[in-house]
Parts: structure tokens; sequence; C-alpha cells
């Protein structure tokens, strides 16, 4: 039986979940924190559903809190916040996990959130403790290895970190001192303050995401019960938006947009449901019709697939409910929906089918 997510929230900080990409299936891989282990499934491209993949759960470290896809879908790479370190894993065809050598990599103090940048050469962890943030390179096995200058600061209580989709700007909610730290992102991964920086957020930030256009940012502000929105300058630095902030369900976590850039999705964990908008030109955020969409007990993370036709939600009732996008954006269940999963699953990572990768095509 979990313990629910707001036990867990009492001892620490909810990962930020990523969108990458597979080899020759689509896959989605969560982070359960209570059983210390990552669920994976293989994603039906017709309807949505998720079936656990041979051997899956697969182990992680103590208490993993978030989980990331590398751009290319060769690797995963798990936070795990009690052993202060971070799970490598590579892909295999059939979405199975194999432990990279050397793992788990040593990361700072009670790590919250990893995300990768999208060339696929950088990984950055926001360690919540240690009010730093970990830059590593990866390698051609997908192996970690701390950047020049690691661990670089951050506010008190780091607590989610985003890489936009140039890889030019890390962002991270500082979820003490209610702000995001901005940096630009050097060759060698290393990360630079931004002119500016930090950037004012609402109360106790959560999570941070950017729309793959790289023009907007999204903060879940948890005490104020609403979506901070920023345009981004050319520099990295953020702007609110007008309108901004915009209101959402009580006691948001993850904020997550869609690949089309029209949607943004957030999970409220005490409303046990999901806010979902639309995206304005401007970047403002404009409730969907139907919104706010039941999800499980205590919703934490979000993920939409990148064919933009899936949604899926952790809750802290041991699932994964799994929603059909409209092309307005409306969330509707999947048929077997919710999925079970792990004790208390956290966040989720989902990879891209090999056709999208290919019309990617990365700077690698």
């Amino acid at each position: 039986m979990s313990r629910g997510w707001f036990s867990v929230f009492t001892g620490f900080a909810i990962g930020f979940v990523l969108l990458a990409a597979p080899l020759r299936g689509q896959f989605a891989y969560v982070a359960n924190f209570e059983s210390n282990n990552v669920s994976a499934y293989s994603i039906d491209g017709s309807n949505g559903t998720l079936k656990p993949i041979p051997g899956s759960p697969f182990a992680a470290g103590s208490n993993p809190i978030s989980v990331a896809v590398d751009p290319r879908s060769q690797f995963v790479y798990v936070a795990n916040s009690r052993t202060k370190n971070v799970s490598g894993y590579s892909i295999r065809a059939n979405g199975a996990l194999t432990p990279i050598p050397g793992s788990p990599f040593a990361a700072g103090n009670q790590p919250a959130s990893v995300a990768l940048d999208p060339t696929g050469k950088f990984a950055y962890v926001a360690n919540f403790v240690g009010s730093n943030v970990s830059a590593y390179s990866i390698g051609s096995e997908g192996a970690l290895t701390p950047v020049p200058g690691s661990p670089f600061a951050a506010g008190s209580g780091p607590f989610s970190v985003a890489v936009d989709p140039t890889g030019k700007f890390a962002y991270v909610t500082s979820f003490i001192e209610n702000s995001v730290s901005a940096y630009s992102i050097g060759s060698n991964g290393a990360l630079m303050p931004i002119p500016g920086s930090p950037f004012a957020a609402g109360s106790k930030p959560v999570s941070v995401a950017m729309d793959p256009t790289g023009k907007f940012a999204y903060v879940a502000n948890f005490i104020d019960n609403n979506i901070s929105a920023y345009s981004v300058g050319s520099n990295g630095a953020l702007t609110p938006i007008p309108g901004s902030p915009f209101a959402s369900g009580r006691r948001p976590i993850l904020v997550a947009v869609d690949p089309t850039a029209k949607f943004t999705y957030v999970a409220n964990a005490l409303a046990n449901n999901v806010s979902s908008y639309s995206i304005g030109s401007n970047g403002a955020l404009t409730p969907i019709p139907g919104s706010p969409f039941a999800a499980g007990s205590e919703p934490v993370s979000v993920a939409v697939d990148p064919t933009a036709k899936f949604a899926y939600v952790t809750n802290s009732s041991d699932n994964v409910s799994a929603y059909r996008i409209g092309s307005d954006g409306k969330l509707t269940p999947i048929p077997g929906s919710p999925f079970g999963a792990g004790r208390q699953p956290i966040s989720v990572a989902i990879t891209r089918l090999a056709r999208q990768l290919a019309r990617c095509r990365l700077p690698l």
C-alpha cells in the first residue's frame, strides 16, 4: 500500500519528467519511489495501452525520484534520492534495461531531478539539499563524467531542472527561494548564470518545463495553485507573460508541454486531476473545454508521448493513468487505464519511435 505522495513530499521533492526517443518500438519508464525500481512498458501505438516489458521492473537505487531518456533512446537515467546517485541503463531492442558499466554515478545531496540536453551530450541533476546542479558529459556507452566546475551553484532547494530545446540554456526551480535560476550552457556542458538570474516565481515552484519551440517556459507553483508563464529571450532571460500566473488545480506538481507546442498539462496532487490548457501565440494559457480531467489518487507527474497522441500520469495509487489526446487537447481515458506500476510511482519518461528520431536529425 502506497504511503501517498504527501508522505514522500515531507521528506523530499518531486523530479521532472523528460520526453525522449526508441529504437524499434516505443517505451515508457516509471520511477517507483518506494519500490526502488523502474517499471518498463511497451506502448501500443494504435491505442496507447501499456504492456509490461519482460524482466520489468528493473532495480534502481534507493528512492528513485526522476527518470529521463536520452534523445537517441539509447539510455535511461534515474536520480536516486536516498543513495545520492544516478542509475544509468542502456535500452535493449525490446525496451528492457541493462545497467551501464560504472553505474550508479555519484550525484549531490538528495538529487531530485535529472534532465538531458537535446543533443544527448550532457546530463544535469538538481540536488535538493546540496543547493546545486551536477553536470555530466555522456560517453558513447552512456557513462556519466562530471564536467569541469561541477557542481554549479543554484538557489536554495533546487527542485526541478529542464534544458531548452536548442541546448543553449538550462533552468532550475528553487523551491525554498521561490525563483528560477537560468544558465547558459557552455560547449563543454558547464553552466553559467544568465544576467538577471534568478527570476521570480510563485510560492514553492515545483517543476519547470520548456515548450518545444524554445519560446516559452512554464513553472508549477505548489502553494499558489497556479502556473507561472515566461517568454524566453535570446539570451535565455525569462520575462513574465501577460496574464501570468494562470490558475491550476490544488497543489500542482509537474507541468509538461506537448511536442506540438499547442497544449500544456499539469498534474494536481490534491485535486486528483490534470489541468489542461491551450497555448496562445504569446504563450498565455487558456483552459481546454472539459478541463480538469480526472486522474488517480494524488497524481504527481504527466508526460506526453512524442507522437502527441497519448498522455500518461503517475498516481500515488500505484498506477499510471493513460489518455488519448484529442485535436483540441482534451484527454480521454484509454481502455484498460489505469495500468499497474510499483509502489509510489513518481516520474515517467517516454521514448520516440525510430522514424521520429530520423526526422530529428540531432547534431551528434
